[in-house]
């Protein structure tokens, strides 16, 4: 390949995802020694027109909608679930920016809706955690995609120059060591 063009892909990769690899840097390393970020978390009792056990997977889910957009609190980014049957059921919703759980009361005509807002912070980790939306998902992938490009186009430069190239082999070699060890270890 064209060292020129290798070092200029290797420029504009870099340049145009710089902020992403900051983000996942910070949120990556901070979470690895457990700053986690924040939960805002408010529950609200809401009244059904049926009882608890009869309600639906999309009963509930409009159930957690109307709290959410009651309170100004964004729809989560992410698919509801509904697990056990009847009175024991429970919709959970996560995302990115919030998170709810619906789940019944000691009155069968009432639900329990808990809402967790994320701190800035937190937002960053649940994206990082892949909770955002299929267009951050696809952000992300594109970012995995240019983190192998900057490093293999790295990598090529320094085997295509010989000055560099005992280098980049031998960087190489310590680096499959390294990364064994470190795996290992682990």
């Amino acid at each position: 390949m064209n060292r020129l063009f290798l070092t200029k892909l290797h420029l504009i990769l870099a340049a145009f995802m710089f902020p992403a690899v900051l983000m996942f840097l910070a949120t990556g390393a901070l979470y690895t020694w457990g700053s986690k970020g924040e939960w805002f978390e408010n529950s609200y009792e809401v009244t059904l027109a049926e009882p608890y056990a009869t309600q639906s997977q999309g009963d509930l889910t409009s159930v957690a909608v109307q709290v959410l957009l009651g309170n100004n609190v964004p729809i989560p980014s992410g698919a509801e679930s509904l697990s056990g049957e009847g009175a024991e059921q429970e919709l959970s919703w996560t995302g990115a920016r919030s998170e709810v759980s619906v789940t019944a009361t000691d009155n069968p005509m009432a639900a329990k809706v808990t809402v967790k807002e994320a701190s800035f912070h937190r937002w960053l980790v649940q994206l990082h955690k892949a909770k955002g939306s299929t267009i951050f998902k696809a952000y992300a992938t594109f970012l995995a995609f240019t983190l192998f490009v900057l490093v293999a186009s790295g990598v090529v430069m320094g085997l295509q120059s010989p000055p560099l190239r005992r280098l980049t082999i031998g960087s190489s070699a310590a680096g499959v060591v390294g990364f064994v060890a470190f795996v290992l270890l682990g």
